[in-house]
């Protein structure tokens, strides 16, 4: 069966940089959740420097439960998930990407950094038309925050270099399936490139 026919959207005139659950959970491998992510992270602060210079949106996201109530089917399935509750050193951003004064932090207890937050108003506020969705992990959270921002009506990029996963066959099956339907995944260059050509980076 042949491939849709698909027209990449690049990145539009106001993009927000979304580093989704990069919190040292994820990116820590002695935490039950995590694995290594070295260079996962180094391409996330290469963003980072980018959209900071170009005065662009950041927002990142973290998983705090609070209450046994909160996604406590999703819970009872991934049982690992119990150690992100609030103190703990595995719901914090991990210190290689510290998040600026002016920058936001959403905390979820699903997938999608869109699902029961308040992402979507503050996007909207900010003028947002398109977003670069980075971060942990390829399958999951990353996934579902790029079909959510599709669905939203955002120009979704995955950048394929700042994404990451436990398992690398998910991780590579994901990245097709996104720039198949929902997202253009493309290499950190390219977006450095797209950026200098919107004229936003010094």
């Amino acid at each position: 069966m042949h491939d849709l026919d698909r027209r990449a959207q690049g990145l539009g005139k106001r993009p927000a940089l979304m580093l989704v659950d990069l919190i040292c959970g994820f990116t820590d491998p002695h935490s039950p959740l995590g694995c290594d992510s070295a260079d996962v992270v180094a391409a996330n602060q290469q963003l980072l420097a980018g959209f900071r210079r170009a005065c662009l949106p950041v927002f990142y996201s973290t998983v705090v439960y609070r209450s046994s109530e909160q996604a406590k089917v999703f819970r009872q399935r991934l049982p690992d998930l119990n150690i992100l509750v609030p103190g703990s050193q595995w719901v914090q951003i991990d210190p290689r990407l510290t998040p600026r004064p002016n920058e936001t932090i959403v905390e979820k207890c699903h997938a999608s950094v869109f699902h029961g937050t308040d992402l979507l108003e503050r996007l909207h506020e900010a003028g947002i038309d398109s977003m670069v969705v980075t971060g942990m992990t390829t399958s999951g959270c990353v996934r579902a925050t790029a079909v959510d921002g599709l669905q939203y009506n955002f120009k979704v990029t995955v950048v394929r270099e700042a994404v990451g996963d436990r398992n690398q066959g998910a991780h590579e099956a994901n990245l097709r399936d996104l720039n198949a339907k929902y997202a253009d995944v493309v290499s950190l260059e390219s977006v450095v490139c797209e950026l200098n050509s919107l004229g936003v980076l010094p």
